[in-house]
């Protein structure tokens, strides 16, 4: 049995119908990206975020890791994301959008940094280059139409694919969901400043893979979040102790 499967034979009624919310409102919302309902597709997105927040919330336990606050702060940032800039005038709703969501990438990069030893690029290197590529080829393509935004989309564009190089050290669920989070992002770049980039039905491939991204993401942290309660032994009328595998202690950057 995965990480992930003994996660969900764990879970309890509660944990199980938050989730259900969050499957339910992303059905909802990307089959209205499909049909062309536009307004139920925009309202339905103001749900999405704090219902995955909720999933994190009741997963896991209190007290709360330093990585599990953080990234219930991150998707905090995202939902401001997805709805402030429908309150602004459009001409400042893209900066709006992307300096939330710069900001959500900073909570994910401080909370996943720690861990950056263990993840894959720290191990093989060359493992980077796909994500520097990626990076490159983005800002090259989109540099010509991006004009007086191209400075707040390179710093982002950064802060984003350093996000998805750092979660790899979550393990194969959080690498795959960096990089699927990377993806969407790009399809918002390429569609507002590639020249000739014409994505069909471009809304539902750029919410399907935000909300996979963000779902894997999220269910990463929540594996490990597990796993570092489950390494934890209360012997009667002691403190509670850690068995952590290998040193025997746990990564305190994870408190």
């Amino acid at each position: 049995m995965t990480r992930a499967r003994r996660l969900w034979a764990g879970s309890n009624p509660r944990q199980r119908a938050a989730l259900a919310l969050f499957v339910g409102l992303s059905v909802v919302h990307l089959g209205a990206q499909l049909a062309g309902v536009s307004g139920l597709a925009n309202r339905s997105q103001w749900f999405l975020m704090p219902a995955l927040a909720l999933v994190v919330a009741v997963w896991t336990a209190r007290p709360r890791t330093r990585r599990v606050r953080l990234v219930l702060v991150a998707l905090g940032l995202s939902w401001l994301g997805d709805t402030v800039p429908d309150l602004v005038p459009d001409d400042l709703s893209f900066l709006v959008m992307v300096g939330l969501f710069l900001l959500a990438q900073v909570c994910y990069i401080t909370a996943f940094a720690p861990g950056a030893r263990r993840s894959a690029i720290a191990r093989r290197p060359a493992l980077a280059l796909p994500y520097v590529l990626v990076f490159v080829v983005l800002v090259v393509v989109c540099a010509p139409g991006a004009g007086s935004v191209l400075g707040p989309v390179i710093v982002y564009g950064a802060c984003l694919t350093t996000m998805a190089a750092l979660a790899t050290g979550l393990g194969r669920i959080g690498g795959i969901g960096g990089a699927i989070f990377l993806v969407s992002d790009s399809l918002i770049a390429l569609g507002a400043f590639a020249s000739g980039f014409s994505l069909p039905v471009a809304g539902f491939w750029v919410m399907s893979t935000y909300l996979v991204g963000q779902g894997l993401l999220a269910v990463a942290v929540l594996v490990e979040d597990r796993d570092r309660r489950g390494s934890m032994t209360t012997a009667p009328g002691q403190p509670t102790a850690w068995t952590g595998a290998g040193s025997g202690t746990p990564d305190p950057s994870l408190r």
